[in-house]
Parts: structure tokens; sequence; C-alpha cells
């Protein structure tokens, strides 16, 4: 009998952000292909008997190629198991679970998607920073940075990213220059401001504020992995980086909390 895969989101690192169907299917998981950027309080969630295998990737070095994850996803549903690939954020962006779920489909593997939230989103509403707010942005872009690693041509339109209010760019660290180039080329106010939001939603969130003008002269040290974010919308974190100021005490564990949602009818 053949078993199914989910590709499933474990969303931008808190792991109470973690949805409820992903904590079910991960603790009913066999099999669980994990993403570096994947914490251990969420893979605490699999069953102790599930077999756990890290797909990491990181600039220069992939533990496993996408060909190898793919013939591991076949191989393990094909001898009935319940496989779980887990990505960090959400699979269909930037995450290439569209292509895992294509390959699935044309290999008439069952598969489900569960979405997770998004770094794109999460980890800047944990900097403080609305992607959009009335009056200020009323459009917001979600771009890879590693499309800006361009050589010649880039298949990002600048062009059209001027005309967008606020624009986040994911793994771009080693490009931030790049693009803040670019974007004042294409029409962006060399002023605008820019946050890099290192680790977001962890413990270890560090926010670094700048302008596209500084980034493309003497860009700030950021370290990977950081959400990039242009917009005006990033002056209101001052005033709402409620992340930072947040009660710590008399808050129950991840776990205890899980725990008894899950026990609920």
């Amino acid at each position: 009998m053949t078993g199914r895969v989910y590709i499933v989101g474990a969303g931008p690192g808190d792991p109470e952000l973690l949805t409820i169907k992903a904590f079910r299917i991960l603790h009913s998981a066999d099999v669980v292909i994990y993403d570096r950027l994947v914490g251990k309080d969420i893979l605490a969630c699999v069953k102790p008997s599930a077999l756990l295998l890290y797909a990491g990737k990181e600039d220069g070095h992939h533990s496993l190629s996408q060909n190898s994850i793919n013939k591991l996803l076949l191989s393990y549903a094909r001898k009935g198991y319940t496989v779980v690939r887990l990505k960090g954020g959400d699979p269909f962006v930037f995450g290439r679970g569209g292509e895992e779920a294509m390959f699935l489909a044309s290999r008439g593997i069952p598969f489900e998607v569960v979405p997770g939230i998004t770094s794109a989103v999460g980890v800047p509403i944990y900097a403080g920073i609305p992607l959009t707010y009335r009056g200020v942005s009323s459009s917001f872009a979600v771009v890879t940075g590693r499309e800006a690693e361009f050589k010649k041509e880039s298949a990002i339109d600048f062009g059209s990213l001027s005309g967008i209010d606020t624009v986040v760019f994911l793994m771009a660290v080693s490009s931030r220059r790049k693009i803040a180039e670019r974007l004042i080329q294409a029409g962006r106010p060399p002023g605008e401001p820019v946050a890099f939001i290192e680790e977001g939603t962890t413990d270890a969130q560090r926010v670094v504020l700048s302008t596209l003008e500084e980034v493309a002269t003497t860009p700030p040290e950021v370290r990977p992995p950081a959400v990039f974010v242009v917009g005006k919308v990033v002056m209101f974190r001052e005033r709402l980086k409620w992340f930072e100021k947040r009660v710590h005490t008399g808050q129950e564990s991840f776990h205890e909390g899980i725990g008894y949602i899950m026990e609920q009818p």
C-alpha cells in the first residue's frame, strides 16, 4: 500500500506559530525530512519512533540535493510510510514545495500541503513592521534575493518594484548591496527606510535599521537568516516593537499549550 506525503510549513521560527494541523501530522509521521531553519522545539513534536532526516541547504553546501530529497520522498511513500517534508516558513513561498508536489503528482503519490506562516509576513510582524498601513502602504511584494545574485541579467523586474509600497526580500543578505543599488536605479528614494530582521520570531531576533542609500554604499553587518524589508512602513517599528517588550513571566510552555489543545474533544 502506498503511503502519503505531507509537505508542511513549520512557520518562521517561533514554535507557537506552528499550526495545529501541522502539529497533528508531525505527531503521526513515520519519516520526517526537515530543512535547516526548522527548530529543535518543532522537531520535538515528532514521535520518538519516527525517522528524522536532515535535508538542510546553506550557501555553498547542500546536505542533500533536490533530486536526492525527491527520491527519498518517493521511496518511503512507496513503502507505505507517512512522510512529512518539513520546511521553514510556507512550503509554497520560495520553498520548492511546488516542485516537490509536482514530482509526487507525476508519480501518482498521494500528497497534501499544509501551509505555514511565511517569514515574509510573520517576521516583520514580530519586528513591529506592518506590511500594509492605511495611507502609507496599500501593496507589498515578496521577492527572492537569490535571483539578485545576477550575472548580467536578473529575473527580478526592479522597475515594477518601484511602484510597490513595501518590498520584502528573502534570502537576500549576500546580495543586499546589489539589491539596494538596483532599487535606487529603478526610482526608489535613496533615503527610504529599510530593516533587516535576523532570526525573526525567535529569542535571538535582532533588527538592523538603515536606508537604501546606506545599504548601497556601506551595507550594515547582517547575518543570515534575515528578512530584508524596504518601505515607509519600517518607520512604525519604533512605536510597534511589541516582541522586545513582551512579558516572559506567566506564559505556558509551547508543549504544555499544544498538549492542552490536542487533548480537547
